[in-house]
């Protein structure tokens, strides 16, 4: 399967060895995010339109070896756990077949601002991906 997003490392992403800033990691997880949820055919303006949101509660990051500078970063996203108001993604970060980082980021799903359990409709949306 294709990644979910893609983009070539900026330089403004790199420090002065051309290394890429450990906080760009997240930045790109939170880029495929949105890809993600279209492959499902859940778009952000749906979830919103029917009062709902979601939002970051936790993130980890692994990393394994260094993006650069030039290089084309892909990210990989799996649904890795499915709960009644919340979800666990796994971002993998890419450069080719290289892993760079994996990022695991759990997402609350809100309504009002208040916890609220994902609805039916998506919960079975995610489950069959």
């Amino acid at each position: 399967m294709p990644p979910v997003w893609s983009a070539p490392v900026r330089f403004v992403e790199c420090d002065q060895q051309g290394v890429v800033f450990n906080a760009h990691y997240l930045v790109w997880a939170d880029e495929a995010v949105n890809a993600w949820w279209e492959q499902r055919g859940v778009p952000w303006t749906d979830l919103t339109g029917r009062g709902i949101e979601y939002y970051v509660v936790a993130s980890a990051l692994e990393w394994r070896s260094s993006a650069r500078w030039g290089e084309t970063v892909e990210v990989d996203a799996e649904l890795e756990k499915l709960g009644r108001t919340s979800l666990t993604l796994r971002f993998g970060i890419r450069v080719g077949a290289r892993s760079c980082c994996v990022v695991r980021t759990t997402y609350v799903c809100t309504a009002d601002g208040a916890s609220t359990p994902w609805p039916d409709d998506v919960r079975e949306r995610l489950s069959g991906s």
